[in-house]
């Protein structure tokens, strides 16, 4: 249904209007806020009267929505009426709003005015103290001044009556000494003196008046000459006081010398340390540049036997250099199992004993446990025996009463090929280095006594016997057991049996299980550790007795010297021990060393690259601390006496 169109003819008008007809409000100074509230209400209401008008208008010819539109104009007349029910609660609201700004404003006005009048009176007032305050400073200064004045006068007044009093003294002496002498030269004459002629006795008399007269002028002109003149004890004091300080001084002046020189010394060592550093950094980077790039071991995982899971627990925790002997170990087993027979050596004398052979000998292939469990017999039988046979003659012998003398040959030519191949291997690489001469047996059978006396010492402090130890207990049967070693060398020992910085000292440990072996007869990290500290030590013990020679590995060194530097370095070394690392030293026998260290030791000369090359294969470890050297005082840490 279509809309009529609505006839505007009835609401378009040409006509003007009044602005008060608008709602226009005209500004009256004569009208108070009410009036003009009813004013604006009024203007309001005729503003809307169009509107409404028109809607009414909308609703006539718009018969349609009449209904809809009659809601909607008597919904805006009820929010008219609402609104202005509330205007009109609120007028007496508005209304106290507005006298209650008036009075804030008008007690606000009251505070600034009131706090003005104090803020200058204040100002006055600190006016007036500061003037207070400067002539307070004045007359302070101008008391300072004169008490300054009265100080002087008062010292030049105590100096004058000073010398007035010594003068006096002096003249009181003189006095005292000049009647002395006349009383003992009037005792001294003759009875008859009082007979002389009275006239000849006012002469005298008149004579020693005027030799008292010239006595007290040059009296006071010695007072006048030498009255400042300072006396000779304090004179000599004030000289050797003197003296004391100019050598302080050269003292100082020679120190600051040294001082300077060293600190030259410093630039220059400085100086050419950042050289060096430059040198080094250019160095690495051209090594950086020029070298290949680090092998990836990952390759290996598909090559070794046992696939990715074998090469990983082989692999673990070892550098290149390791991994490249693990490498070699597993193709060296692979090509030693294909081998059925080795070529015997022959006789000659650079051969070892045990495998002087000629001919062929037969690859027996014994598994890698066969040999570490062979190798592990053959040291309990050496252990047992007596030693008095050389090692390598005793493994020919234990292999012989072993297999019998058929395949003697055999098995020593294929344990010697095996534990050269497994130089990884704890056990091998320690059987081989002792049966090819580059220990001394001592090397081992010294750790194994060392580990053994480790565990007795932590088996008695666990008195419950439970296996169990705390850290602290494991730190002290250390420190017991290896009182030469530092605190981090303790340290060291401690994580490698598990302790760790976040560990307290409460945490317990199982120390037997320090000492246990795996099945190839690989020793825990804690043995292990030893082991390796143990060569360090060796190490810097023979290190140390080269620096205490003084000489170059080609040089040639005598008995007594090196027998002088032991006991420098190592002055806890008893007797024996000496002698056995003499001996060891030199290749003598302990019988035919000398006794006193000048005895017939001139012709005992060797080099020492050899001499330290021999200790190094014994069992060389350092029985005391070196006594410590005092530490001389730098110039400027001496004091003068």
């Amino acid at each position: 249904m279509a809309c009529p169109k609505p006839r505007c003819s009835r609401f378009t008008t040409t006509s003007r209007t009044h602005p008060q007809s608008l709602g226009v409000i005209t500004d009256d100074p004569f009208l108070t806020e009410t009036d003009k509230t009813q004013k604006r209400k009024l203007s309001q209401k005729r503003k809307t009267q169009p509107y409404r008008e028109i809607f009414e208008f909308f609703i006539e010819d718009f018969k349609t929505y009449k209904p809809l539109l009659s809601s909607i104009k008597n919904a805006y007349e009820v929010m008219l009426a609402h609104q202005r029910e509330k205007i009109r609660a609120l007028e007496p609201l508005k209304a106290k709003l507005v006298t209650m700004n008036e009075d804030c404003n008008e007690r606000i006005l009251a505070m600034r005015a009131e706090e003005r009048s104090e803020i200058s009176m204040l100002k006055k007032e600190k006016m007036n103290l500061l003037k207070i305050i400067d002539k307070k400073n004045e007359e302070k200064i101008s008391l300072q001044s004169e008490v300054t004045k009265l100080r002087k006068t008062l010292a030049e007044e105590y100096l004058r009556y000073l010398s007035e009093r010594d003068a006096r003294k002096i003249l009181i002496a003189d006095l005292n000494e000049l009647r002395y002498q006349r009383e003992d030269m009037s005792l001294a004459q003759s009875p008859g003196i009082w007979g002389e002629d009275p006239m000849k006795l006012t002469v005298a008399l008149k004579m020693t008046r005027q030799d008292l007269t010239r006595t007290q002028m040059e009296l006071n002109t010695m007072k006048a000459n030498f009255g400042d003149v300072v006396p000779r004890r304090d004179f000599e004091m004030q000289e050797k006081t003197n003296k004391d300080l100019q050598e302080q001084l050269d003292s100082l002046r020679d120190d600051y010398r040294e001082v300077c020189k060293e600190h030259d010394m410093l630039l220059q060592l400085h100086m050419s340390t950042l050289k060096e550093r430059d040198q080094y950094h250019s160095e690495l980077q051209e090594i950086q540049r020029t070298s290949t790039p680090r092998p990836d071991w990952s390759k290996c995982e598909d090559v070794v036997a046992g696939g990715p899971d074998r090469w990983q627990m082989l692999a673990e925790g070892k550098n290149s250099d390791q991994l490249v002997d693990v490498l070699l170990e597993e193709i060296g087993v692979g090509l030693l199992q294909e081998k059925d027979f080795f070529p015997g050596l022959g006789y000659e004398e650079s051969i070892p004993p045990f495998l002087r052979f000629e001919g062929v000998v037969e690859n027996k292939k014994p598994t890698k446990k066969d040999v570490i469990n062979l190798l592990k017999d053959a040291w309990k039988e050496r252990l047992a025996e007596e030693q008095k046979e050389k090692f390598q003659d005793f493994f020919l012998n234990f292999l012989e009463r072993r297999f019998g003398p058929a395949d003697t040959m055999a098995w020593a030519y294929t344990i010697f090929e095996n534990i050269k191949l497994f130089r990884s291997n704890e056990v091998m690489s320690q059987f081989y280095a002792v049966l090819m001469g580059k220990w001394n047996e001592s090397v081992y059978i010294k750790q194994k006594e060392t580990v053994t006396q480790l565990l007795k010492e932590m088996t008695n402090v666990d008195s419950q016997n439970e296996g169990l130890l705390t850290m602290e207990q494991l730190s002290t049967v250390l420190k017991s057991t290896f009182p030469l070693k530092k605190e981090e060398k303790i340290q060291e020992l401690m994580e490698a049996g598990g302790w760790h910085p976040n560990s307290s000292n409460a945490d317990l440990l199982d120390y037997r299980s320090l000492f246990l072996e795996d099945e190839e007869g690989q020793s825990r990290p804690f043995v292990q550790q030893l082991w390796e500290q143990y060569l360090d030590e060796k190490d810097d013990y023979l290190k140390e007795l080269k620096q205490e020679l003084g000489l170059e590995l080609r040089e040639k060194v005598t008995l007594p010297k090196v027998r002088e530097a032991l006991m420098t370095i190592d002055p806890k070394l008893d007797k024996q021990t000496l002698n056995s690392y003499l001996s060891q030293a030199f290749q003598l026998p302990v019988t035919e060393l000398p006794e006193e260290p000048e005895e017939k030791t001139e012709n005992i000369i060797i080099q020492l690259q050899t001499v330290l090359e021999r200790l190094q294969m014994a069992d060389v470890r350092r029985m005391g601390p070196r006594e410590q050297e005092p530490v001389p005082l730098s110039p400027w840490q001496q004091v003068p006496e």
